[in-house]
């Protein structure tokens, strides 16, 4: 039996192919590019490697965990402390945030000021707290709240704070507020039991994620999988309620490929869209309205001496575009060279706009300008330059999101049930690294063995992956915002 999907074989196309081949399936998998690991890649220029936005190796999901050893050998891990802080006005802020390292960063007029603010804010908070400024201005006041908050969330997701829903803050800033920040912070450590903390180290391929996924690719192949690159699926053909081939175009020549099951890892959008025949219109327009937000890398190799030392900062000046800056080489020392290290300066953008559209020359020129601006390398230190670009790197959720997908969804399954979406960007879902991986085992599971697994299920609780609290409670969540999409 053929089991062909498309699009990206990042974390869970190459899970789902590799569970396929070790239960004996012929899968066939087809990629539009011509590197695997999607967003999980890792990028290589003239001997340096990127990782494109980080990918920590941690998870709460054991059957992952054991996956990611199975498919690369233990000698090829990392364990790596986890270090990133925020960069503000020349000085670094713990992060999670801590009430006497900000304040005594800020300077006593300013810790005076925030403080008066807070108190402010405290006797007379917004009227307004259902939106995340309103939100956060109550429990930080105004001053701390556009220093730590507004500048970093706007470059981010591309909208104002303001527009944002309170209930995505309360996940991502949870039991948090100045208050119990400095309650916590002079206590004994033992009565620090509300507010979360994060994982202290996490494992990490020795030549970044992409290893990962190249060793996955090469054992899906040893198998008897095909993995066929370069390969843009075009049109997914169904009949009699069944999905039953593929069609690929390479070099301006169509193949189709029979399928007796789709696993689909491309945009869930642009899946719908490549159904043939085509869904209703009401479902195209669904599919037409999902968004994304999309990023770009400018990675700038740099003299390793007196950078610094974190996996990466956040950037909260609002002089500058540059969201955060990852030190390449605090995450592996193998993806970079002796005496230099590489500095990924990301900026989150739209597909289409004048960051994303400027030449390479331009950005690194930005890049390079803005890292002196923030006075984190002299002037003249930047030795090499490149440019890496990522589309639909994060799925974005509208007020119209929810129906869209459930739009989509429905159709879907009434259609052609033998089409399953996985992943971040195949679900339309904020998924991480482990959660894709575990969407696909699961809807394998579903495939091989007739389990009923609901995938929609995997990332819908409460705690983000990478917080533990006092408590010890479990949770594998990760939330995103709700965007107001006129504004985008």
């Amino acid at each position: 039996m053929a089991r062909s999907w498309s699009s990206a074989p990042g974390p869970a196309g190459l899970t789902a192919a590799y569970q396929l081949v070790k239960a004996d399936r012929a899968v066939t998998v087809l990629e539009a590019d011509d590197i695997v690991g999607g967003i999980s890649r890792t990028v290589e220029r003239d001997g340096w490697r990127f990782d494109i936005g980080g990918h920590r190796f941690f998870t709460k999901v054991d059957e992952v965990e054991s996956l990611w050893h199975e498919i690369l050998p233990e000698n090829e891990f990392l364990l790596r402390p986890r270090k990133s802080r925020i960069f503000y006005e020349g000085k670094y802020f713990d992060y999670p945030l801590r009430a006497f390292n900000a304040l005594r960063n800020l300077g006593p007029i300013e810790a005076v000021r925030s403080v008066a603010s807070y108190g402010w804010a405290r006797l007379r908070p917004p009227q307004d707290q259902t939106n995340y400024e309103g939100w956060l201005v109550a429990r930080f006041g105004w001053r701390l709240y556009r220093t730590f908050f507004k500048t970093y969330t706007e470059k981010v997701w591309g909208v104002p704070v303001s527009s944002m829903p309170a209930d995505w803050a309360a996940q991502r800033v949870k039991n948090l507020s100045l208050s119990s920040a400095i309650i916590n912070a002079v206590l004994p450590r033992r009565n620090q039991k509300d507010i979360a903390s994060l994982i202290e180290e996490f494992q990490y391929p020795r030549l970044g994620p992409g290893m990962m996924w190249e060793r996955c690719r090469d054992l899906v192949e040893d198998a008897g999988g095909r993995v066929v690159m370069s390969t843009p699926v075009t049109r997914v053909e169904h009949r009699d309620g069944r999905a039953v081939a593929v069609v690929t175009t390479h070099d301006g020549a169509e193949t189709s490929w029979p399928a007796d099951h789709v696993i689909s890892s491309m945009p869930f959008s642009e899946l719908l869209l490549a159904m043939d025949p085509p869904p209703p219109d009401r479902v195209l327009a669904a599919a037409r309205d999902l968004q994304f937000r999309d990023f770009l890398t400018v990675a700038l190799v740099v003299p390793e001496a007196g950078v610094f030392d974190d996996n990466w900062i956040y950037i909260h000046s609002p002089e500058v575009k540059v969201g955060r800056i990852q030190n390449f080489g605090s995450w592996s020392p193998y993806m970079v060279k002796p005496g230099r290290t590489c500095l990924g300066m990301e900026y989150f953008v739209f597909e289409g706009d004048e960051l994303w559209n400027s030449p390479d020359a331009e950005l690194i020129a930005r890049a390079t300008a803005e890292l002196e601006t923030l006075g984190l390398a002299p002037s003249g230190a930047v030795e090499d330059g490149y440019v890496v670009r990522m589309p639909k790197a994060y799925p974005t959720y509208d007020e119209r999101y929810a129906a869209n997908v459930a739009a989509l969804r429905a159709w879907l399954a009434e259609a052609a049930p033998n089409v399953w979406p996985v992943g971040r960007n195949g679900m339309h879902k904020y998924n991480n690294q482990d959660h894709s991986m575990f969407t696909a085992m699961l809807t394998v599971d579903n495939i091989v063995a007739g389990a009923t697994h609901d995938i929609w299920e995997v990332n819908v609780e409460e705690e983000y992956h990478e917080q533990r609290s006092g408590t010890g409670t479990g949770g594998t969540g990760r939330d995103a915002p709700v965007l107001p999409s006129s504004q985008r």
